[in-house]
């Protein structure tokens, strides 16, 4: 069995300040991929006991950024998707490994007033055409915060956030031309009709004690590796950012 977790720490330093070692390493994950670090080169040395650090900062300082902490080497390293437009706000890591490639990424927000849809539409088509070259070699495993919640059982509130990022008809006419292009979103695979679990809750308005939440953060597979997905859990007692980690179990 191999393990993946995946957690948008909203600031890796910050999150290192709440308990990120000890939550990770209980996990005992043989990859860990991270999303928002928000951090430049030579801001954090943390050294996981047992993993190597593979990360992609973002040009811009404090913003966006991934990082995969990894237990086994991988064959190679890739940061980004080779588009200049989208490769400058360390938004994916991938590894190739032996019998597969591991994604992580963390998908742009359409942002407040929608202001950055379109450009969204953009990397939604450009990243669904990387995935899909990358399927054509090995099968893939995807995860990260895709900024999206796909149907109105993945967030509390459906009605009233209909037009907001992450809840536009857009985003999850999107979401759902991905899933029919072969990929598996691995969670609802195993709770089909599970409702109020979520995996994002706002700072304001004490959304998380009132579990006021979204659920964006997901593990993907090719629809070949769906019959080896063994578990795939949303760990929601775990605290440090406004999002908690999700995992992925692979008989692989």
């Amino acid at each position: 069995m191999t393990r993946f977790v995946s957690w948008n720490v909203n600031g890796l330093r910050a999150c290192v300040g709440k308990g990120f070692e000890e939550a990770t390493l209980a996990l005992d994950a043989d990859f860990i991929c991270l999303q928002e670090t928000k951090m430049q080169q030579g801001q954090l040395d943390l050294i996981l006991p047992g993993y190597q650090g593979i990360f992609n900062y973002a040009d811009k300082k404090g913003y966006s950024g991934t990082a995969i902490y990894t237990r086994h080497e991988p064959l190679s390293v890739t940061r980004g998707i080779g588009i200049d437009e989208h490769d400058h706000e360390g938004r994916v890591i991938t590894l190739e490994m032996p019998r597969y490639y591991l994604v992580t990424v963390y998908v742009p927000n359409s942002q407040d007033g929608l202001k950055r849809l379109d450009y969204r539409m953009r990397w939604e088509d450009d990243f669904r055409g990387y995935l899909q070259g990358l399927d054509a070699s090995k099968p893939v495993i995807v995860c990260g915060d895709l900024n999206v919640a796909h149907r109105e059982i993945d967030l509390k509130n459906p009605k009233t956030n209909r037009h907001n990022a992450g809840f536009t008809d857009e985003e999850r006419a999107k979401m759902t031309t991905l899933l029919e292009a072969g990929w598996v979103d691995t969670y609802r695979l195993l709770h089909p009709d599970t409702e109020g679990v979520y995996s994002w809750w706002s700072y304001r308005f004490k959304a998380r004690e009132k579990n006021a939440g979204w659920r964006i953060d997901y593990f993907l597979v090719s629809s070949r590796l769906a019959p080896q997905v063994a578990a795939a859990d949303i760990h929601t007692d775990i605290y440090g950012s406004d999002h908690c980690p999700v995992s992925l179990t692979l008989d692989i």
